[in-house]
C-alpha cells in the first residue's frame, strides 16, 4: 500500500499551499478504509513540512519521485517518506527516509536500541534507533521486493530527526554500525544542508516516481540469495536435524504445501506431545519453503520459541531479514486472503481469539491465519491448552478449515525426544497429575531423572552446579507468586521464608531469551517464558494452585497469583458458568505443570510448597497408586 506518490514539483505545490496533510490523510483513508488518528495527522503536518523545505533546492530534479506512508507488504510498518530516481550511471536509485520529531535521546546498551519521548507520553521509552529502522526497511525490501532485487535497485536509507538539535543520544558512539549503514541527519541549517546533499549524491535524475509506483507493484518473494542463506543456516545447525517420523512429517508438508493453490486452500494439523520436535520441525519446514522461494513464516503466539529461534540462526542472514520470517500471531487481522504460500504455526494451542494489546483486534486467529495463506499448518498439543484465552485445540483448528474450505490433512509426531526418550515417565506424569488414566502408576529409576527436594534452595543449587557444565539447566515455578519487583527492581517475588529462599522472576531482564541467558539461573522462569522450549534439567516449584489431599490432586485457583493473565477472570466465569469454569481451570492448572514439568530433556527435580503434595509425588514415585 502506498498512500501518496507525486514527483518533487506536484509534491512542494501542494505543500506550499498548506494542504498535504489532507491530502495524506485523505487518501489514507481512501486506501484503508479508516480514518488516520489525529497524533498522525500531526505528525505528518509538522514532518511533511520539513520534508518540504529540504527538497526545496535547485539542485535537485523537479522529476525526483517523492512516496508517502508505503506500507511494507507482510509487516504493519510504513516507510515515512521514499524518494527516487536515477544516479549519474542510470541505475535506480531509491532513498528511504524515516521521520522523527524528538527533541531528545539517550542511548542505552541494548543493541539498536534508543530512549526517547514517543507517542506524546512525555516520558522516554525504548525503541528503535530511527538509523536501524531505516536500514532494516531496505533490508526487507531488498530480500522480498521482486522490483528491488531484481532490478538491482540501490537502496539508501536514512533519518531525519528536524527537531533533534544535537547528537547525544541518537548519535551515540555504540550505534556506529547503524549510523554508518543509514546516517542521521538533525536540527539546523547546516544539518538540512547535509541531508540535501545525501539526496543528491544518490540520485542526479528524476524519475516522476516511476520506480515507487513499481516496488508498490511488485511481486513479494523471497530473494534467491535469501532463500539459499536461510537453507545454509538451517543446515549448519545439528539442533534442527530431522530423524524418523519427523522427516516423513516433513515431507508430506511439503507436498501439501506444493499443491495448495488459492482454489484448494490446505490445512496441515499436526498432533505431538512435549518433546516430540514440533519446533524443530516447524522451522525446518520455514527454512524449506523459503528455499523454495515461497513467501512463509514461522508464527507462535508465544514471543519465546520465536527469540531463541532468531537468536540461533543469525550470522548467516541480516537480523532484520531473519526478523521477518518469525511473526507473533496476531498480526494477520488485516492481512489479504492468500497473501502467503505457507504459514507454519507453532504452538498452535496457544493462539487467542482476538489481537491487539486490549484483544479488541480480528476475528479470530485461527480463521485470520487460514486465510492469509494457500496452506496453513498448525503444531498443537491439546494438553498444553494454559490458559482461559487459548483456544487452539485441534478440534476447533479443523472447524474453522472446512468453515473455510480448506482440505485437512491431519498427521502426528508420537516419537519421544525430550525427557530421557521416555514415554513411561510422561505417561507416569499424566496419571500422578490426573490428566489421564494409564498403566504406569509407579515410575522406574532408569525411565527418567525425577527427584522431590524438600527445600527451594537445595533445588536451586542443584540447577546451578549443573548448569555450570553447559548453561542448560534452569529453575520454572507455577505462578503463585506477584512480579513485584517489576516496579521494585531491589525486591523479591518468590520468597519462601521458612527456608531463606528469595528469588526473582525472569519475565524482564531477559526478555524472551531468558533459556540462553548465562545470569538468568539465578532467576525463576514461568510457563508464559518456557512453553515451547527445552533444556537439560529443569528444576520446578510447585506452588500452592496444585496441592495433594488425601491421595489426590487438587487444583486451587485461588492459589495462583492475581497478577496471571492465564486465568484472569475466572471468578467472573465461575458464576456465569460454574461446571465449565471450574473444568477448565483445573485443566489448565494440571496442563501448566505437566508443560513445566516436561521441559528437562535429562531430568525433572521438583520442589513444593505444599509438603503434604511432596509426600503424595515421592509416592507416586516407588509405590504404584492405587487405581481409583
Amino acid at each position: 500500500m502506498l498512500v501518496y506518490h507525486s514527483n518533487k514539483r506536484g509534491f512542494l505545490d501542494v505543500s506550499d499551499n498548506g494542504f498535504i496533510e489532507d491530502v495524506i490523510a485523505s487518501n489514507f483513508l481512501a486506501k484503508t478504509g479508516r480514518y488516520a488518528p489525529e497524533s498522525e495527522f500531526r505528525s505528518w503536518k509538522a514532518s511533511l513540512a520539513e520534508v518540504a523545505k529540504v527538497l526545496r533546492d535547485p539542485d535537485i530534479p523537479d522529476t525526483l519521485g517523492v512516496g508517502i506512508e508505503f506500507g511494507i507488504p507482510q509487516t504493519s510498518k510504513r516507510i515515512d517518506v521514499m524518494l527516487s530516481g536515477l544516479g549519474d550511471d542510470d541505475r535506480s536509485r531509491l532513498i528511504i527516509v524515516e521521520l522523527k520529531q524528538w527533541s531528545s535521546s539517550t542511548a542505552s546498551n541494548k543493541d539498536g536500541v534508543l530512549l526517547a519521548q514517543r507517542g506524546g507520553s512525555g516520558l522516554e521509552r525504548e525503541g528503535l534507533h530511527p538509523s536501524y529502522q531505516a536500514w532494516s526497511y531496505a533490508e526487507l525490501l531488498k530480500g522480498f521486493n521482486t522490483v528491488a532485487y531484481e532490478d538491482g535497485v540501490d537502496l539508501s536509507p536514512c533519518a531525519y530527526l528536524h527537531n533533534h538539535p544535537s547528537g547525544l543520544g541518537v548519535s551515540d558512539p555504540r550505534y556506529g554500525e547503524y549510523l554508518e549503514r543509514a546516517p542521521v541527519f538533525l536540527k539546523g541549517v547546516t544539518e538540512l544542508q547535509r541531508l540535501r546533499d545525501f539526496i543528491k549524491s544518490h540520485i542526479r535524475k528524476g524519475d516522476d516516481a516511476d520506480l515507487i509506483v513499481q516496488i508498490e507493484g511488485g511481486k513479494i518473494r523471497p530473494s534467491k540469495a535469501l532463500a539459499d542463506a536461510v537453507g545454509s543456516m538451517i543446515k549448519g545447525h545439528r539442533e534442527f536435524v530431522l530423524i524418523d517420523e519427523q522427516k516423513m512429517v516433513y515431507e508430506d508438508i511439503r507436498a501439501i504445501a506444493r499443491m495448495a493453490t488459492d482454489e484448494r486452500k490446505q490445512v496441515v494439523i499436526v498432533q505431538g506431545g512435549p518433546g516430540t520436535g514440533k519446533s524443530v520441525l516447524a522451522v525446518q519446514l520455514m527454512a524449506a519453503l523459503t528455499g523454495e522461494r515461497k513467501l512463509c513464516k514461522y508464527v507462535s503466539k508465544n514471543a519465546a520459541p520465536r527469540a531463541v529461534y532468531k537468536a540461533r540462526m543469525k550470522g548467516t542472514v541480516r537480523p532484520s531479514v531473519v526478523d521477518n520470517l518469525f511473526s507473533g500471531s496476531g498480526s494477520f487481522h488485516q492481512t489479504p486472503r492468500n497473501t502467503f504460500h505457507a504459514l507454519i504455526v507453532d504452538e498452535g494451542h496457544r493462539l487467542n481469539a482476538k489481537s491487539g494489546l486490549y484483544q479488541n483486534l480480528g476475528e479470530n486467529q485461527i480463521a485470520e491465519l487460514i486465510r492469509s495463506a494457500r496452506c496453513t499448518v498448525f503444531f498443537v498439543d491439546d494438553d498444553q491448552i494454559v490458559t482461559l484465552a487459548d483456544i487452539g485445540h485441534s478440534a476447533e483448528i479443523e472447524r474453522w478449515a472446512v468453515q473455510e474450505g480448506a482440505a485437512v490433512t491431519r498427521l502426528a509426531l508420537a516419537s519421544q525426544f525430550r525427557c530421557n526418550g521416555s514415554d513411561g515417565y510422561l505417561a507416569w506424569l499424566d496419571d500422578t497429575l490426573g490428566l489421564r488414566e494409564t498403566a504406569n502408576r509407579g515410575l522406574r529409576p532408569q525411565d527418567y531423572d525425577f527427584r522431590v527436594f524438600d527445600s527451594p534452595t537445595e533445588l536451586h543449587d542443584t540447577i546451578k552446579a549443573l548448569n555450570a557444565t553447559n548453561n542448560r539447566s534452569r529453575l520454572v515455578a507455577g505462578y503463585c507468586w506477584d512480579w513485584v519487583s517489576k516496579k521494585k527492581e531491589d525486591a523479591f517475588d518468590i520468597v519462601i521464608a521458612e527456608h531463606g529462599f528469595r528469588r526473582r522472576w525472569n519475565l524482564g531482564s531477559d526478555g524472551s531469551l531468558w533459556i540462553m541467558a548465562p545470569t538468568s539461573v539465578e532467576e525463576v522462569g514461568c510457563i508464559h517464558t518456557c512453553q515451547g522450549l527445552e533444556v537439560d534439567t529443569v528444576g520446578v516449584i510447585i506452588g500452592p494452585d496444585l496441592v495433594a489431599r488425601d491421595g489426590r490432586l487438587i487444583t486451587v485457583p485461588e492459589g495462583r497469583s492475581k497478577q496471571d493473565k492465564s486465568i484472569r477472570g475466572w471468578k467472573a466465569l465461575k458464576k456465569a458458568k460454574p461446571e465449565e469454569t471450574s473444568e477448565r481451570l483445573d485443566r489448565i492448572i494440571r496442563n501448566t505443570y505437566r508443560t513445566l514439568m516436561t521441559r528437562g530433556m535429562k531430568g525433572c527435580f521438583v520442589y513444593c510448597s505444599d509438603p503434604e503434595t511432596a509426600a503424595y509425588f515421592r509416592a507416586a514415585m516407588v509405590t504404584p497408586r492405587p487405581a481409583p
